[in-house]
């Protein structure tokens, strides 16, 4: 195997290489059943250590990809292998193009028809080789749900990429685990506005110093209470530091 997996205060995450990540991909894709690949922040790591969908949902992923900056620290500071730690839509891009070489399939889920209609059209248009195999909208009425389930099952999609407008999140696929048969499912809540243009993406420079956050507060100015559970993920890791073996 490419890919070695960690536990990281109870939570498990994966090491790839980005240059290991084609034959991830693929060997995933290989294996039956629905998969899961989930891009783990801080916040998605402390919700994981508690009881709950989540947590399993986290715990039973092909693949966990951490994406925030304190988790390669915290794993440093653990003397644990550290992660390689990935930029979310420069992964999907990644993942996309290696589908498209292998002329594989998309399902595309999510967010309204306008943004959905102008991404899947840009989609098309930079990975030819990808065949978009279907698509619906989210904010969905629950009634509707039973056959979007039935369609992505007899689409068969290698990958079923999931936006904004869907409740359960990354949860959806793992839900409703036991209704499909083959497919990878991967939720990014900006993926279909950032490939429709309507949502800029944070600029990679920003992403490397670790400082997203800040513009995520810039939109959402609320967001500065995210430093306690921030403190409180120090204190975790420091106790594990502390008195763990």
């Amino acid at each position: 195997m490419s890919t070695q997996r960690i536990s990281l205060i109870g939570v498990p995450i994966d090491i790839c290489q980005p240059e290991n990540l084609e034959n991830e991909i693929l060997e995933i894709l290989a294996r039956p059943g629905t998969k899961q690949i989930i891009f783990l922040s801080v916040w998605d790591l402390l919700k994981a250590r508690r009881k709950g969908e989540f947590k399993d949902c986290v715990k039973s992923a092909a693949l966990v990809l951490p994406v925030s900056k304190s988790i390669l620290k915290a794993a440093k500071f653990l003397k644990k292998d550290i992660p390689v730690r990935y930029n979310q839509f420069k992964a999907i891009i990644q993942i996309l193009s290696i589908l498209d070489s292998h002329y594989k399939s998309l399902y595309l889920l999510g967010s309204n028809k306008k943004t959905l209609q102008k991404a899947e059209s840009n989609l098309h248009d930079t990975f030819p080789g990808l065949r978009i195999v279907g698509r619906y909208v989210g904010y969905y009425p629950k009634q509707i749900e039973e056959a979007i389930v039935q369609a992505i099952f007899k689409a068969q999609p290698s990958l079923v990429l999931v936006s904004d407008g869907i409740k359960d999140k990354n949860c959806w696929a793992y839900k409703r685990r036991n209704s499909f048969s083959s497919s990878i499912f991967l939720y990014y809540k900006d993926a279909f506005g950032i490939f429709s243009e309507r949502i800029k993406r944070i600029k990679e420079k920003t992403f490397d110093r670790g400082n997203e956050i800040f513009v995520e507060i810039a939109h959402n100015p609320f967001k500065i209470f995210l430093i306690f559970p921030f403190i409180w993920f120090k204190l975790i890791v420091l106790w594990y530091k502390l008195f763990k073996r």
